[in-house]
């Protein structure tokens, strides 16, 4: 699926979702008569509670390998980033929880994901360099959202839409598409790269499935985050809530055990979810 063809789907789905009101009917966004596609952030949280304690669980199975340890920590922070987002598209905004918010999704919200990603693919003394490297970038992001003033007015006009708009340091809004480009190159990019040798293994193409699964759903939240950027922050709700399942399908499809006669591809190291 391309971007343009999943911004497509987002559009569609969200427009499905989202009733229009009725004439004099209180703006949802208002906080006034929140609609069904509200919801799906307590959906998205819950779904990744669970998604959370099966990775740990096997997780502790495998001598807490760092890339299942690194998707733990992305995984609670999806789901910390949709409950605080749910918390205040339901019952309103305040500076600590944007910031929250703007911290464990904009900042969090990929990056240990991809973070596992790249301990999955790469040598451990690299992966160890570049993760590094790239939490420098990170801290930073980090103690400048907890240090920049907020503008109160514009926030108290939009209780109920989350947006990144609030900040007043806005070159904070500089570092986390290079933060989330990273984190995208890493899971989605390594996915597709993943899926691409495991369909040339004819007897594992499930888990040629799965990786791509995992792909699609790591694309999502950032084309739903874009379509919130444009004024349509359903579709980020949306984005979120499909990914995350996607992401767990994909991973369980991995899971599955391989065909007595199946071989693993030839490769320089296990790129395999399940390992």
């Amino acid at each position: 699926m391309t971007a343009a063809g999943a911004t497509d789907l987002l559009s569609t789905v969200a427009a499905l979702v989202v009733a229009a009101p009725e004439a004099g009917a209180p703006d949802a966004a208002a906080g006034a008569a929140p609609m069904l596609v509200h919801y799906l952030p307590i959906l998205s949280t819950l779904i990744s509670a669970a998604f959370l304690i099966a990775l740990l669980s096997r997780a502790s199975k495998r001598n807490w390998a760092p890339h299942l340890v690194w998707w733990a920590v992305g995984v609670f922070f999806y789901g910390l980033g949709t409950a605080i987002e749910s918390t205040i598209t339901l019952m309103g905004n305040s500076v600590v929880l944007f910031k929250s918010w703007y911290w464990a999704g904009a900042i969090l919200g990929g990056y240990p994901l991809g973070t596992g990603s790249l301990y999955l693919l790469a040598s451990r003394r690299f992966a160890n360099t570049l993760t590094a490297i790239t939490m420098v970038i990170v801290v930073v992001a980090s103690v400048a959202i907890l240090l920049s003033p907020v503008d109160a007015e514009a926030l108290a006009r939009e209780m109920h839409r989350p947006k990144g708009e609030y900040l007043q340091w806005q070159w904070i809004r500089l570092l986390t598409p290079i933060i989330n480009l990273y984190a995208a190159f890493w899971l989605v990019g390594g996915a597709f790269w993943s899926s691409a040798k495991w369909f040339r293994h004819t007897m594992r193409r499930d888990r040629a499935l799965g990786t791509a699964l995992i792909g699609v759903g790591g694309l999502l939240p950032g084309i739903g985050g874009s379509m919130a950027k444009a004024g349509i922050p359903e579709g980020l709700y949306v984005g979120e809530f499909v990914g995350i399942i996607l992401i767990w399908i994909g991973y369980w499809m991995c899971l599955r055990p391989a065909p007595p006669a199946a071989a693993p591809p030839q490769q320089t190291h296990d790129d395999d979810p399940a390992a």
